[in-house]
């Protein structure tokens, strides 16, 4: 999210939950998003904009409407630590299941989103994955651009990665 602002892209965000040492750069997070499957018409909200969505509300979207969706992957014993790290930042417990077991089930989500993805024709996805833009950030840049075919800043883009933001590495 933090790109697609910094290539001149408007996004669809709010001010609820603020940059702290998990996220110093912010959440880009828009509250409604979260209550997709009770209310879908507020994606309207988003047009012409980009919006974060988690993967379990995808299916939440409303058809009617065309998507472009820049689908993020990464290892999910990645995830898995960082939100367990978030989680033992703020004091709070998870789901009480095993980092291994945890993964596995998120793995299972993300394949059949992506299957549930793959047959929905009003939705064009982007699949990016997460350390190839660290590791190749321009190839992967530019294929998030000929996605979107949009003219955006792909200098101000690149300039946006920082490798010492990647601290759960596996």
């Amino acid at each position: 999210m933090q790109m697609l602002a910094a290539g001149g892209m408007e996004l669809l965000t709010d001010v609820v939950r603020a940059a702290d040492a998990d996220n110093p750069r912010g959440y880009f997070e828009w509250e409604p998003a979260k209550r997709l499957a009770e209310a879908p018409e507020r994606i309207a909200e988003a047009e012409g904009k980009a919006v974060k969505i988690i993967s379990s509300l995808l299916m939440a979207l409303p058809p009617g409407r065309e998507y472009r969706m820049l689908f993020m992957h990464r290892p999910m014993s990645e995830v898995v630590a960082s939100q367990a790290e978030m989680l033992r930042r703020r004091g709070t417990q998870g789901a009480g299941l095993a980092p291994a077991a945890m993964a596995a089930a998120l793995e299972v989500h993300v394949r059949q989103v992506t299957a549930w993805l793959e047959k929905q024709p009003h939705m064009r996805v982007c699949h990016v994955h997460h350390r190839r833009l660290l590791q190749q950030p321009e190839q992967e840049l530019d294929k998030v651009l000929g996605f979107l075919e949009t003219p955006l800043d792909r200098a101000a883009m690149l300039a946006q990665i920082d490798s010492s933001l990647y601290r759960q590495r596996r």
